[in-house]
């Protein structure tokens, strides 16, 4: 509990456990022997990145900012975490600025705006319709990654 509350020290343990039902993590923490009392060891050891990035987005629904960044989120998880993940973030996402940097797709596909980067330098940015039409880049990235999931 003290980790989710770690950006709101002052939550409640029903707005904890809230904030875990909505990122997921609820479904992992409460077999644990301890349950929302389990200690997490250092560097999140016995939790797989998946569980890590729910937890955290635990206390990101906690905190409830107006700012929210994301950099590369779903880079280490498997298909189902990333799944969670996603619809866990569908709400939270709604009428508040995001960043989201990502080299996977399906992390940015639904966003207002995408801004493609090469070299350290905006080479476009649009929605992904507009950015798969006009964006020589953002084609064939998108198209490997098509490749790859097949």
């Amino acid at each position: 509990a003290a980790n989710i509350a770690y950006g709101r020290p002052g939550a409640t343990r029903e707005e904890i456990i809230e904030a875990a039902k909505r990122s997921y993590a609820h479904e992992f923490i409460t077999p644990l022997p301890d349950g929302y009392d389990t200690v997490i060891g250092e560097h999140g050891s016995g939790f797989s990145g998946g569980q890590l990035q729910r937890i955290v987005i635990a206390r990101a629904i906690l905190k409830d900012p107006s700012i929210l960044i994301f950099d590369e989120a779903m880079s280490q998880i498997d298909a189902d975490s990333e799944s969670k993940i996603q619809k866990a973030l569908a709400g939270m996402l709604k009428n508040r600025t995001c960043f989201i940097i990502a080299h996977r797709f399906s992390t940015v596909i639904g966003a207002d705006r995408i801004i493609v980067m090469e070299n350290g330098r905006v080479l476009a940015q649009g929605t992904h319709e507009e950015l798969t039409k006009t964006c020589r880049l953002y084609q064939n990235l998108y198209e490997t990654q098509l490749l790859v999931a097949d």
